[in-house]
């Protein structure tokens, strides 16, 4: 099975972490990255630049908004994501408790539905 890991977290500059903490959040994400990967199961991993440069897109009504900043008013954010490949949830949930924003804030494991493939929608079937 496919699962994206959505790392959400309390948003903090670099300057309020200090460079202590920010050093250590890096190393902790390079090692995790690199554990995951070195398992065979990583497909893609990206991390987001703050959400004060996040803009959000809306037409619910038909009428087109683009507003600056992100849709929900939260004190934390989506910061990044790992899609990996492996048996089961279970195996997704190890991965997800090993992930150091685990310690801080919260990984959502969610299951690919469908992907784009060679220019098609297919449904994933693990």
């Amino acid at each position: 099975m496919r699962y994206t890991l959505l790392l959400h977290y309390p948003e903090m500059s670099a300057d309020e972490l200090g460079p202590e903490a920010m050093a250590e959040g890096m190393r902790e994400f390079d090692d995790y990255a690199k554990a995951i990967d070195a398992a065979g199961i990583l497909r893609s991993a990206e991390v987001l630049q703050p959400s004060a440069v996040t803009t959000t897109v809306s037409a619910a009504d038909g009428t087109l908004r683009v507003q600056d900043g992100p849709f929900a008013d939260t004190k934390e954010q989506l910061g990044g994501s790992f899609v990996v490949e492996v048996a089961d949830l279970d195996e997704a949930i190890a991965w997800a408790a090993k992930a150091p924003s685990a310690g801080w804030g919260a990984v959502e494991i969610r299951p690919t539905a469908t992907r784009f493939v060679d220019g098609a929608w297919t449904p994933f079937a693990g």
